[in-house]
């Protein structure tokens, strides 16, 4: 199998690659990956009520998963929980001293019919030192419950490790379904663990490679319709959309810049595939690449001065590096097969799949000092996104024989994370960036 064709037009080869149904799982499967759990424990109490009706959701639950899903902290089974506090007048420090817990949560959720609004109130404690660390008050409509979870996610997490929580962003993606006339791929998005999903686009024809703008506001991506490849920008919250790149040839992997003014993508339309640089203003592209092989899969750095890309120059798909007026210089050796680079937030890293003995793992090469690692894999892992908080890389998996799953580490390689959702020959996954 090599991905660099996927990106470069050989729309068969890609559908006969196309990943099969995801098989749901009903929790957060959590792997740790290295000799000592380094997470920081939390329990998060089952929150109580103050009404006799029920929430459409399980907000501790969801918070619970949140965190988990963080790779920084680990989160205590409310079965192994030695009592039920819900404020913190009510909590005895020593039970869960005896846990072994770092950090308690606890609330109550109330209903304001008047308003038709769930009202959740919340406290993060420290355990050693029986400091009060978080409390506040939040509410949500009954279809909001998910977001104000997410919220409540956020604020604990950047509580507890001053890190940036992604729990509100969102992940765009393409799902295929079907067989031979019956073939339809989806543009979708959803929240960050997969839940709430939307469509954007339907279409018989393949959709690739959807990228975010800086904002979170749009996307673009390649899409086949009409039987050629041409990239598209849509409004994420309208689905307006327009065509802004149809030239003979390929026309694919498009990446936005960080300042939201250009698209890195990869054309045909002068002979060979090369990276291009394509202003937002003009749509007028300027070739940044010159070679006969295939070039691919651009990446941009943070600061917007250099992208990585894939290559087969030397033979096989390995990844390259180059300023935007300089020559590339190769930063992959390690094996036959190295692509679909993407670099780190700070630009220090990039993370890239890796073949070894026959597998596609996730991989990555310190700029600095040029070590390539191996960080997690199964079988096939595919399309690596990164959290826009620099602490987790998202993939498309074949975990535990489930192909399609999609599953994230942390950029340690310390823990692994198979997210519970139903999405069939999932793909191409991008996340959002944060929040304002």
């Amino acid at each position: 199998m090599t991905r660099i064709h996927c990106r470069a037009g050989q729309v068969l080869t890609l559908i006969g690659l196309m990943l099969a149904a995801l098989v749901a799982q009903a929790d957060m499967v959590v792997r740790v990956t290295e000799g000592a759990d380094r997470r920081m424990p939390i329990a998060v109490v089952p929150f109580g009520t103050n009404h006799s009706r029920d929430a459409p959701e399980d907000l501790d639950s969801i918070i619970r998963d949140d965190l988990t899903m963080s790779g920084d902290l680990k989160t205590l089974e409310p079965s192994r929980m030695l009592s039920l506090p819900t404020s913190g007048d009510d909590i005895h420090f020593r039970d869960w001293r005896v846990l072994g817990q770092q950090f308690v949560l606890v609330g109550e959720v109330d209903f304001d019919a008047e308003r038709n609004r769930y009202i959740l109130s919340y406290e993060l404690f420290d355990v050693s030192q029986q400091e009060r660390l978080l409390g506040s008050r939040a509410s949500a409509a009954p279809s909001e419950l998910r977001t104000l979870a997410h919220h409540v996610s956020n604020r604990i997490y950047e509580r507890v490790t001053g890190i940036p929580g992604i729990f509100n962003t969102r992940l765009a993606f393409v799902t295929r379904t079907g067989s031979g006339n019956d073939v339809e791929y989806r543009l979708k998005v959803s929240d960050v663990d997969g839940y709430r999903d939307q469509v954007l686009l339907r279409s018989s024809e393949p959709i690739l490679s959807p990228e975010w703008s800086p904002d979170g506001k749009e996307l673009v991506y390649a899409s086949f319709e009409g039987g050629r490849p041409a990239i598209y920008r849509q409004v994420v919250s309208s689905g307006e959309r327009r065509r802004i790149a149809h030239f003979r040839g390929l026309n694919s992997a498009p990446d936005w810049s960080p300042d939201g003014e250009s698209l890195l993508l990869t054309l045909s339309k002068d002979g060979s595939a090369d990276i291009y640089e394509m202003p937002l203003d003009t749509l007028e592209p300027r070739r940044l690449t010159r070679h006969y092989s295939i070039n691919t899969e651009p990446s941009w750095s943070p600061d917007g001065e250099r992208f990585a890309f894939t290559s087969d120059r030397s033979g096989n798909p390995q990844v390259y590096i180059q300023s935007l007026g300089g020559d590339p210089e190769r930063l992959t050796f390690e094996g036959n097969y190295n692509a679909h680079p993407i670099y780190g937030p700070e630009g220090e890293e990039i993370f890239y799949i890796h073949q070894a003995d026959g597998r596609f793992l996730l991989g990555s090469v310190d700029l600095e000092t040029g070590e390539e690692r191996v960080l997690a894999g199964s079988e096939i892992d595919e399309a690596p996104a990164m959290a826009p908080n620099g602490r987790l890389v998202l993939y498309v998996t074949n975990a535990g024989g489930r192909q399609g799953a999609l599953e994230m580490t942390t950029v340690d390689g310390n823990a692994r994370f198979t997210l519970p959702v139903r999405h069939d020959g999932i793909r191409d996954p991008a996340w959002s960036p944060l929040a304002e």
